[in-house]
């Protein structure tokens, strides 16, 4: 079975085309600037064979018009036509409570992700226009709707629930959610099978980081906490967003500076985190060279980014009963020796014991142990496969609708 995986964003569309047989990507890219100047297509074959295409893509549609074109071109392409393409996965960011699981996709399925767009107006409606343009362009393929937000309804009612007017949640359904969900899914799975072990029996967190960062207790194989929350912004330090912070905070700095609800909005979401405290930048790689060349503001960055991930591990090992495995995931989780080791310090207390000679000696792209051999907590590398995981998804539903 081959199967697309689309990631649509507002201007973007991210897409794999995988064969699951042997799961093996036969080709993946990116569109780009859609409806900007500028626009263009980049795709890269399993073979290392790549391209970019540059010209005018005014939407959506135009723009999966192009991808279909170089995945069956007789130069560029993987395939001989479109009709060995069965199936279409989406990553859907929010579900709301309406979605638990991931969807065959149906005109009562894109009602409801219609009807929970307000919970991330950035997102579900661009997510949207990959499913309706599949649609016209492959519209006996069937197509599957993988929610960010569905692994984390496992969540007990404690855990989701706001101190806010209870009327507020029946009205609007505030509450918390939690987001990448198919990353902390996949990397708890890959880490109980890296060590051979069962996870229903097992307490793990684990830490998706990057510019978006997120962390999941994840007990028995379920998510019973998450730090995300109705939105993105809560949680950890991010590249721009704020993540824990008092809302009063908000309020202060909106009366202050004369802020309109959109220009609040713009400052959490987009000028805060890592790059609000350093003024240097948003990426981890930048901030830590500022670091290392005396900038204290970026040291400060460092010291608070890894505080608040040792917090977390902390309070969700608490709410668990104990931990039997930290994993650590996502682009600065793979790859950031120092966060890896500053977030596990002074965590002896509850079992997590680093190697520091292991965890410099991480493979990128491989999984790898860097706790030491005595440590009671294993300490896992584990990178991140979310497209796999919207394609296992689609590939089930698909199966078993037959």
């Amino acid at each position: 079975m081959k199967i697309i995986v689309l990631n649509s964003g507002s201007s973007s569309i991210k897409y794999q085309l995988i064969d699951m047989e042997r799961e093996d990507v036969l080709a993946k890219g990116i569109v780009e600037k859609i409806g900007l100047h500028g626009s263009f297509l980049k795709n890269q074959r399993d073979d290392g064979d790549e391209v970019m295409l540059e010209g005018e893509i005014y939407d959506h549609q135009q723009g999966i018009e192009y991808v279909l074109g170089v995945l069956t071109s007789d130069k560029h392409g993987s395939l001989k036509s479109l009709d060995e393409i069965n199936a279409v996965g989406h990553r859907v960011v929010h579900g709301g409570e309406k979605f638990k699981s991931s969807v065959l996709i149906t005109k009562e399925v894109i009602a409801k992700i219609q009807e929970v767009a307000d919970l991330a107006p950035l997102h579900n409606p661009a997510n949207l226009k990959g499913i309706f343009a599949m649609q016209d362009l492959l519209p006996d393929v069937p197509q599957v709707g993988v929610f960010d937000t569905a692994f984390h309804q496992t969540m007990p009612p404690y855990a989701y629930t706001y101190a806010i007017p209870y009327s507020l949640y029946l009205k609007y359904g505030i509450r918390r959610y939690g987001f990448h969900g198919t990353s902390h899914r996949y990397v708890f799975k890959r880490a109980c099978q890296f060590l051979g072990c069962q996870s229903k029996d097992k307490k793990i967190i684990t830490c998706h980081l990057g510019n978006g960062a997120s962390m999941a207790a994840i007990k028995n194989a379920k998510s019973i906490d998450t730090s995300m929350g109705l939105t993105p912004v809560e949680g950890l330090i991010m590249g721009t967003r704020t993540g824990d912070m008092d809302l009063g905070v908000l309020t202060y700095i909106m009366q202050k500076e004369e802020l309109s609800l959109h220009a609040a909005n713009t400052l959490i979401n987009k000028f805060s985190g890592m790059l609000g405290v350093t003024g240097v930048s948003s990426d981890m790689r930048d901030i830590a060279k500022a670091a290392q060349e005396g900038n204290e503001r970026a040291r400060l960055a460092l010291d608070m980014y890894c505080y608040r991930i040792r917090k977390y591990i902390g309070a969700y090992a608490a709410v668990m009963g104990g931990l039997d495995i930290l994993v650590f995931t996502g682009g600065i989780g793979e790859n950031d020796v120092l966060v890896r080791q500053k977030s596990c310090e002074d965590l002896e207390f509850i079992g997590i014991n680093i190697d520091p000679k292991s965890n410099e000696k991480t493979i990128l792209g491989e999984s790898g142990d860097i706790s030491v051999p005595e440590s009671p907590v294993r300490i896992l590398v584990i990178p991140t496969n979310e497209e796999l995981v919207i394609a296992w998804d689609t590939m089930d539903i698909i199966k078993n609708k037959k």
